[in-house]
């Protein structure tokens, strides 16, 4: 039976019961709902109270165009060695490390220049859980696997291949890319990523059905 999504909340909501900040991570592949998940969960954790729950994602990491450029990278952009994984995880290290001191800065990610913007999501000490999302959180080579371990739970997202893509060529279309060049990209590089992450469900603490738990959200 799917989850809903009160289940949900009521799982996040528990996380930081013990006393420390908590870090709930939401992974699947491109397209897959990750990022609309963690904004309604963190949207409904926040209420209309003080704000406990930030939302730091991943791709505040991408690599620079200009670093891609420079590294033979660029047409593969979002594949995991175009991210700086290692500067995630220490920051994930500094967000569980550093909870109540001072507000934390986290690099955001502006889809119209599909550019990384430094200092851009404040995460300040009344921050008691973080949801970040990414499409390879689970993954356990290189930097990548120093990640999990910062992480309490690790949610898998998934959705219907077919709407996955669908969704995936419409972002594409959205932010500048003609119908045929949306979709040669979804079938090259971006499939190239979801099959990568796919490999790393087996690893998560809970697989989530997008499309069910948020028809109640």
């Amino acid at each position: 039976m799917s989850l809903t999504f009160d289940d949900l909340l009521a799982r996040a909501r528990a996380l930081p019961a013990s006393g420390h900040r908590a870090i709930l991570g939401i992974a699947g592949s491109p397209g897959a709902g990750k990022t609309t998940l963690a904004e309604h969960l963190v949207r409904e954790l926040n209420g209309l109270g003080t704000p406990w729950v930030a939302h730091v994602p991943m791709d505040g990491f991408h690599l620079a165009d200009i670093e891609l450029d420079r590294l033979g990278r660029r047409e593969r952009k979002g594949a995991p060695d175009t991210f700086d994984a290692a500067g995630y995880a220490a920051l994930l290290r500094r967000l569980r490390e550093e909870p109540d001191q001072e507000v934390v800065y986290a690099p955001g990610f502006e889809r119209v220049l599909e550019q990384p913007i430094a200092g851009t999501i404040p995460v300040p000490p009344s921050a008691r859980l973080v949801v970040t999302e990414g499409n390879y959180l689970l993954l356990g080579t290189g930097s990548w696997a120093r990640v999990r371990r910062e992480l309490d739970e690790v949610w898998f997202c998934e959705l219907p291949e077919q709407e996955r893509i669908r969704r995936l060529v419409a972002r594409h279309e959205e932010f500048g890319k003609s119908h045929e060049a949306a979709v040669a990209w979804v079938r090259g590089t971006d499939q190239r990523n979801a099959d990568l992450v796919a490999g790393t469900r087996g690893r998560a603490d809970l697989v989530v059905q997008v499309e069910p738990a948020l028809r109640q959200a």
